[in-house]
């Protein structure tokens, strides 16, 4: 709210200040403000260092949470850089810590000096502008931000492969995780070696941005307003960037605002499942999307447990899974009531938002600044609640699991 936080030197409104910086360390990148235009160097500067604490703080919880869970329930995960977990001592948090740090630093820096080169060879920026342009991008970018300089996002870029290709993989990278990460730095080429938690986030993440890339281009083929002007390599190449984004980035090379409610609806399912546990992503995690398909498997086929690429899964975990991603239904469900209450928007158009700001994603058909001030209180605690609540939920249940020393009598209600 300092004046000098902003371009016209006066002090942005509280409301539009409290959003910004919710957005920012929740690592969202919904904004009422054109971050570029609104906000002076200084205000910039906030956002960015929001977003990498944000970022690395999140993800060293999420890790450190995992090492705590290992502990309490003498389980065997490769939740870190090791193989086996039973304790967490010092030297357990700092290799954590410390590896999490490199990770982040040398992802970023690669991106930032391709996106540096890109911008003052390619389009004419100053090699200072374009280095500011190439850092603040990676930056928000691998930490699965969706803060850009520019108004239209990357739209100006939309076919331009050197900007949009290294910062959907500044995405895809952090939207793993990095206790998949980790792993996969020791065992790359050794896939049969893997963790069930590593095998079902890599396919379900290759699977997810493979449905989604066909299922998004198909639908915008035509669209005269998306990808209907565009060449082939142009539609390919918005098609596969459009599918990233909603894992959970926020960058946009699409109008968003002029996509078919097929997309749309596309989007909002991509947004709500979101990325890796331990990562930078948001949404109920691909990890607990596939165990309930595992769950609904083994039910559907009558078998009485559930097996996971040759693991048989607890039934504590099937319960989590279960309960985070009911308490997600709840939580866009109920806003997008109170919005629909509250707005003369539509529902297509609410839903997309809500399921944005839980997802933390940052997408948005262009109504973020319309909802008005108890709009922008409910996506702030929803952009909170989405970024800590699946990772503290499941992180409280494996904690408070317990042996239960008698059974009640059984009854069965009838299902369905």
């Amino acid at each position: 709210m300092l004046p000098f936080a902003t371009e016209s030197g006066r002090a942005a409104e509280p409301i539009t200040a409290l959003f910004t910086a919710t957005s920012a360390v929740c690592v969202t990148g919904l904004v009422i403000e054109d971050t570029g235009t609104y906000w002076s160097g200084f205000g910039e500067a906030v956002i960015l260092g929001l977003i990498q604490i944000g970022g690395f703080g999140i993800m060293t919880l999420a890790s450190l949470l995992g090492l705590l869970v290992a502990r309490r329930l003498r389980m065997r995960l490769q939740l870190s850089a090791q193989a086996e977990t039973k304790t967490m001592g010092v030297g357990d948090v700092r290799r954590v810590v410390l590896g999490v740090l490199r990770i982040s630093v040398l992802v970023e820096l690669v991106v930032a000096v391709l996106l540096t080169w890109r911008f003052a060879d390619g389009y004419g920026y100053g090699w200072g502008r374009a280095t500011y342009l190439g850092v603040f991008h990676a930056v928000s970018a691998f930490n699965n931000a969706g803060f850009g300089l520019f108004p239209d996002s990357l739209m100006r870029f939309t076919t331009d492969p050197l900007i949009c290709l290294p910062i959907s993989a500044a995405v895809i990278i952090g939207g793993l995780g990095f206790p998949v990460l980790f792993e996969l730095r020791r065992e790359l080429r050794t896939p049969r070696k893997w963790s069930l938690h590593t095998k079902i986030t890599v396919g379900m993440t290759v699977m997810l941005l493979a449905a989604g890339w066909v299922a998004i281009s198909a639908a915008e083929w035509t669209n005269p307003d998306t990808m209907g002007p565009l060449s082939l390599g142009g539609k390919l190449l918005a098609g596969f960037v459009a599918a990233v984004m909603p894992r959970t980035a926020g960058f946009n090379s699409l109008d968003v605002g002029q996509m078919n409610d097929v997309t749309l609806l596309i989007h909002n399912v991509l947004m709500f499942i979101g990325g890796g546990s331990a990562g930078t992503a948001g949404g109920i995690k691909v990890t607990t999307f596939a165990l309930l398909g595992f769950v609904m498997l083994a039910e559907i086929r009558g078998e009485p447990s559930v097996h996971a690429l040759g693991r048989r899964l607890p039934a504590g975990v099937q319960r989590q899974a279960l309960t985070i991603a009911l308490l997600g239904v709840a939580a866009v469900a109920s806003s997008t009531l109170a919005l629909l209450a509250l707005t003369p928007l539509k529902l297509d158009q609410v839903l997309f938002e809500v399921t944005s700001a839980f997802g933390t994603v940052g997408l948005s058909t262009g109504i973020t600044a319309d909802v008005g001030t108890a709009g922008h209180v409910i996506l702030s605690v929803l952009m909170f609640i989405g970024r800590l609540g699946p990772i503290t939920s499941v992180t409280a249940l494996a904690l408070r699991e317990r042996t239960r020393r008698y059974e009640r009598p059984e009854e069965r209600p009838i299902v369905g």
